[in-house]
């Protein structure tokens, strides 16, 4: 069966992520401190790539390796080395620059010179018979678009038949952001060095990344005791957010959620909220909405306790609440807006979704006790700026967000960011299923269950983040992505919050 979520190699990945300006300047002083050479890490990048290549395509046997005038082009050097030493065919084609190389990456330039290995002008008609491409044309320094004899290359390669191979990153994507400014090597692996960037996990990285492989190149020890301010989050993480429950708690500790919207033709958002809030472990959760919404939603789930939406109904659940959650299909007239306003001085954690979010953007104040979750037009709203700027910079628009707005904030799309005063996390889970309508609604109420469940405001929107998107993507594995319905993560969603069950069946 095909397996359509995005593809790792897991027990190689870790959990920390570098700022990709960090890296660079961290990696002399990790090789000084273990007497490693910068070329001998050049060596062990370019044997760790070789052996993904191999692995990957056994069969191949013409290889085109892509150089460009840095450290990225001597890694590709050096694969040229090993590949040619392994009986393979090697093609080697380089762009020249008046700099000079980097001193490693001369070495390595030199060692395959003297290996017979030939250089090859840019420009030169393509071998008909090539069967793996690796890219080591732009490394992890690149700022803007390509320049127009690099982009031609990368255009070259991605409508080319042969697969691509990818050292450190994808040339034309941004290592810090995930941005591409031009056009981008579109890989199906990618090895990544030393420690894991940004770019690899957020912004358009899942368009060009394919599979992600990572080697520290013997850094292990030094990166161990190195302290990032970058984490990625993902489902072998979820145990430790979701203990196993005592066997004597009961419905009143798992937390009463209070969720606040539905306005009229929107009883199915405020009513998947509530579902999922559910399956999500909430102990009691109550529904404020419009009256006519009651009958459907009971009908549809009669677990969750609905009411209509007055001063008196509001004002005794902000009482009996542990937790708010306000804004799916909320609207934004004087009905959503009296109850936002009632609902901004609660005290406990709270979460704004939707509507609350565009109210919050034409009358902005700080909040500590809250989680935010907008997606990129939102958070263009909030931040009064283009969706496009948002987009450029995932992990600064968030930090921003924090800034203006206090508390938690969840910055939703394909490698959602979350953000606190102290902290950055990037969801590593979720798949393309989920650009679907009524999957924000379904995340507002898992997030919102697990603050109930006793989780801090930033545990619960990553763990939340993380099985919203754990749950898509055991449906993606299954079904693949299109047809996915938010609905559809119910199911999955109630096996995924339960990490402590063995498994003893697909979903």
């Amino acid at each position: 069966m095909t397996d359509h979520t995005v593809k790792k190699n897991p027990a190689s990945i870790p959990h920390s992520i570098w700022h990709a300006d960090d890296l660079r300047c961290a990696e002399k002083e990790a090789a000084d401190s273990l007497g490693i050479t910068l070329f001998e890490l050049m060596q062990r990048a370019g044997e760790a790539a070789f052996n993904v290549a191999r692995a990957a395509y056994p069969a191949a046997s013409h290889w085109l390796i892509l150089c460009g005038h840095g450290n990225n082009g001597g890694d590709g050097y050096v694969v040229a080395r090993l590949a040619v030493a392994a009986g393979l065919r090697v093609t080697l084609l380089v762009l020249e620059s008046d700099r000079p190389l980097p001193e490693e990456a001369a070495a390595a330039r030199e060692a395959w010179l003297n290996a017979g290995g030939v250089i090859h002008a840019a420009d030169i008609v393509w071998p008909d018979d090539i069967d793996v491409i690796v890219d080591g044309l732009l490394g992890t320094g690149l700022r803007s678009a390509p320049r127009e004899n690099v982009a031609a290359l990368i255009k070259h390669a991605n409508a080319h038949i042969a697969p691509v191979v990818a050292l450190d990153i994808p040339s034309g994507l941004v290592a810090q952001t995930g941005a591409i400014p031009g056009v981008a090597i579109e890989a199906e692996h990618t090895v990544t060095f030393i420690a894991l960037k940004p770019g690899l996990l957020t912004g358009k990285a899942r368009d060009v990344v394919g599979v992600l492989h990572h080697n520290a190149l013997g850094l292990e020890s030094w990166l161990a005791g190195q302290e990032t301010h970058v984490s990625r989050c993902d489902a072998s993480q979820l145990s430790g957010w979701l203990p196993p429950r005592r066997p004597t708690s009961h419905k009143g500790d798992h937390g009463k959620l209070v969720i606040v919207g539905g306005d009229r033709g929107t009883a199915g958002a405020i009513r998947m909220t509530g579902e999922a809030a559910l399956r999500s472990g909430a102990g009691l959760v109550r529904v404020l909405t419009r009256s006519e919404n009651i009958p459907p939603i009971i009908t549809a789930r009669p677990e969750l306790m609905v009411h209509e939406l007055t001063p008196q109904t509001l004002e005794e659940s902000l009482e009996w609440a542990d937790v708010v959650v306000i804004g799916p299909g909320l609207g934004q007239h004087s009905w959503g807006k009296q109850a936002l306003q009632k609902v901004e001085n609660f005290r406990k954690p709270m979460l704004w979704d939707a509507d609350a979010l565009n109210l919050l953007a034409i009358n902005p104040d700080t909040r500590h006790n809250r989680i935010l979750t907008p997606h990129p037009g939102e958070a263009a709203r909030l931040l009064n700026c283009s969706v496009a700027e948002i987009e450029s910079d995932r992990l600064l628009s968030a930090q921003r967000l924090v800034k203006r707005y206090g508390g938690v904030v969840v910055l939703k799309g394909a490698g959602t960011v979350v953000a606190s005063e102290n902290a950055l996390g990037i969801i590593d889970a979720g798949n393309a299923g989920m650009a679907s309508g009524g999957m924000g609604d379904v995340l507002s109420g898992i997030i919102g269950a697990l603050l109930g469940q006793k989780l801090l405001l930033y545990d619960a929107a990553c763990a939340g983040c993380v099985a919203h998107g754990a749950a898509a993507d055991r449906l993606a594995a299954r079904y693949g992505t299109r047809g996915m319905l938010a609905t559809d993560l119910f199911g999955t969603l109630r096996r995924v919050v339960n990490p402590d069950v063995i498994d003893v069946e697909n979903d």
